[in-house]
């Protein structure tokens, strides 16, 4: 058998054309099992037989690196106290509001029940409505008063980022955890191991010796290879002392301060919330640090009830990941487009979202509602950029306004709909956020807030390029054929 092996291997070192039919055979019964076994969408189903045969021997390598399907997989359990703690309180939300003995503070609740009780139904979100909610556009403004908040901490803080880098602005932070780490705060960081690839351990090295802890959420193997690419942490949350929590789309780095030597400025959107959300932002993150971390929490110390009056604006907080077939926040916005009456706004730095979206903005703008999209200027990912000029282009012609953002990137996440209902958080409006990324948004039922988001959008306007038919057609011969390629492989970006 030894003998037989070594002839084999005799064969391909002398014989090219051994190694090309081999490639062929392992294309061709790839994509056999992709046709007939894996339970894709037709459109990622084409996009990656296009892959691999176009790419042979290459395209095998991104399928079996790139389109692991983990959505059986249960990866944040609780406990049955949990469970059974959180179920109860929700239930009794559910009824009470069904049978009419749930008292609304504001018009907004009330007016957007139903919304209200999809994200209870399907994404186990319970409603708040005393929240404090504070709208940050800036990343130096966020980041100064994330400070104050982490100094002012006295139990605990719980932090969770996709990105954070050994620069100016992470280092700052890890001073300020290893800081209140020496004064006995218990402080916990959970760092997606791609996005925060740069934070080594002799940047943690104070932080843990203080008594902080540290985990990263998908790390690379004992050879430094990431098993998991496609599937990555992209949450940022921050909770303190169940007294504050933060929720948004801006990671921990300098550029997202607009320090950065690729892009002029950086414009987002993120959140502070105070109030009863707080609690539910918490239990996102011991649910994603237990898994992570593999500590365990026996949930005694939740209470869906706390009530911590801080303000009147209603909240959700939604989570959505591969490990659900729900697409929770794919269905928020969905709902939201669906139901507006006067006006749709919507920013997101990449638009590449599923064929329902699509619909649902073009109906609703083609029924007199106006439907306003705004995107970046410039990529940060050359291929995903051009399929999100693209498919906002399309959208023109149904009467959807387009603009191009120029005042550097734009990398908020953002929908307000009827001036009383907002989205904001980490999820993009494009694919990858609705089924490969873990993500976390917080849905505020607040015409305060919604009219804030609104005329940030409008200030924005002012740094903005109108895109029309005109502009759209005198975009340049390489940039349509990025376009065409981008296209055809959108549902696997």
């Amino acid at each position: 058998m030894l003998t037989a092996f070594f002839r084999l291997i005799n064969l391909y070192e002398n014989s090219p054309a051994a190694i090309i039919a081999t490639i062929f055979v392992i294309d061709l019964l790839l994509s056999f099992a992709v046709i007939f076994l894996e339970r894709k969408s037709p459109a990622a189903t084409l996009a990656w037989l296009m892959v691999i045969n176009l790419l042979p021997g290459v395209g095998i390598f991104l399928y079996f690196f790139l389109s692991q399907n983990i959505t059986r997989q249960k990866l944040f359990k609780q406990t049955r106290f949990e469970m059974q703690k959180a179920g109860e309180e929700l239930s009794i939300q559910m009824d009470d509001m069904a049978y009419g003995r749930y008292k609304h503070l504001n018009p907004e609740g009330e007016k957007w029940k139903d919304l209200i009780y999809l994200n209870q139904v399907h994404a186990m979100a319970f409603y708040s409505q005393n929240n404090d909610v504070r709208v940050f556009t800036e990343g130096k403004e966020k980041f100064d008063q994330l400070v104050r908040d982490l100094e002012a901490a006295e139990k605990f803080i719980n932090m969770e980022y996709f990105i954070m880098k050994p620069d100016d602005v992470g280092l700052r932070i890890l001073r300020t955890l290893r800081k209140k780490a020496e004064e006995g705060v218990e402080v916990r960081l959970l760092l997606d191991a791609m996005g925060s690839n740069r934070i080594r351990e002799k940047h943690l090295k104070g932080l843990k010796a203080a008594g902080g802890k540290v985990a990263f959420f998908f790390p690379a193997n004992i050879l430094k290879i990431q098993l998991r690419p496609n599937y990555r942490n992209h949450r940022k949350l921050v909770v303190i002392d169940e007294k504050v929590a933060y929720v948004g789309g801006l990671n921990v780095a300098s550029e997202y301060e607009g320090r950065s030597t690729k892009f002029n400025g950086w414009r987002d959107t993120h959140l502070r919330l105070v109030g009863g959300c707080v609690e539910d932002v918490d239990a996102r993150f011991l649910m994603d640090w237990k898994y992570a971390s593999g500590e365990n929490f026996q949930g005694d110390d939740l209470d869906y009830k706390v009530l911590i009056p801080a303000g009147r604006s209603g909240v959700q907080i939604v989570s959505c990941g591969p490990d659900s077939p729900e697409e929770e926040i794919k269905r928020v916005y969905l709902k939201m487009i669906t139901t507006a009456k006067k006006n749709v706004f919507v920013q997101t730095p990449y638009f590449i979202p599923d064929q329902s979206i699509f619909e649902a903005l073009k109906t609703a703008a083609l029924s007199g509602i106006d439907v306003r999209l705004m995107i970046p200027n410039k990529p940060d990912h050359p291929f995903v950029y051009w399929v999100t000029y693209n498919n906002a282009a399309s959208l023109m012609e149904c009467g959807v306004k387009v603009y191009i953002y120029n005042k550097g990137f734009l990398h908020s996440k953002c929908i307000t709909v009827d001036d009383e209902v907002s989205s904001v958080g980490s999820a993009n409006f494009d694919i990858r956020s609705f089924k490969l990324n873990f993500e976390c948004n917080a849905v505020i039922y607040d015409k305060d807030i919604a009219r804030q988001l609104h005329n940030a959008f409008f200030r924005d306007m002012e740094q903005s390029t109108h895109l029309t038919p005109v502009l759209y057609a005198q975009r340049t011969w390489d940039v349509k054929v990025k376009e065409s390629v981008g296209r055809l492989i959108s549902d696997i970006l």
